[in-house]
Order: C-alpha cells, then structure tokens, then sequence
C-alpha cells in the first residue's frame, strides 16, 4: 500500500482560505506533474471539482487534495507545503524522490 502525501497545516489553511474565494461548491485542491520545466517534471496546481478514474483523494484538515496515479508515482511520500519569504508566496513541494530542483522550487528531475 503507498505512502501517498501529505498536507501540511499551512498548506491546509491556504488552500480552505483560497476555495472561500472560487465560486463553486466541492472544490478540490488538483496536484499534478508534467514534463517541462528547466529540470524535466513541473509540479501543476488548480482547483478541481471533478473526480476522474485514476484520482487518489488525500485530506486534511478539512481539505481535499487529488492527484491522479500517474503523478503520484513521482510523489510519493512528498509533503505539500505552503511558504511565505522573501521570493514570495507559494505551495511548494518537499519530494523524496527528486534528485535535482531549480532555484524556484516548481520544477524537478528523478
């Protein structure tokens, strides 16, 4: 059985204080990796009120996050986080299985 992800507790408030601005009832916070990026994967974030075949639904603190099979291969036993610094304001993904990051934290390599 995997690991999945999990949510950190400021992750959890920002996207419940994000959600109370979309319109839309049963929204879900989507993860998902895709090819690009300057080190080959890119991490995708958007709110989601669908649910497809291959989605695997994680929660926390009130808060839904999915990720379809594929993408959570390359994340498994990730944390989702969400930081404020002084570059700014943004989710950011700790992964254990990538090998290599860019500088900004959005894109990596296995």
């Amino acid at each position: 059985m995997s690991a999945g992800i999990s949510i950190s507790d400021r992750a959890a408030e920002r996207v419940a204080h994000l959600m109370e601005q979309q319109p839309g009832d049963d929204l879900m916070l989507r993860v998902s990796v895709s090819g690009g990026g300057c080190s080959g994967f890119q991490y995708g974030f958007a709110f989601d009120d669908a649910r497809n075949d291959d989605d695997l639904v994680f929660s926390h603190a009130g808060v839904e996050v999915v990720i379809d099979e594929m993408s959570l291969e390359l994340l498994e036993g990730a944390e989702i986080d969400f930081v404020e610094d002084l570059a700014g304001a943004a989710f950011r993904i700790d992964n254990p299985n990538a090998t290599a990051s860019c500088g900004c934290g959005s894109s990596f390599a296995v």
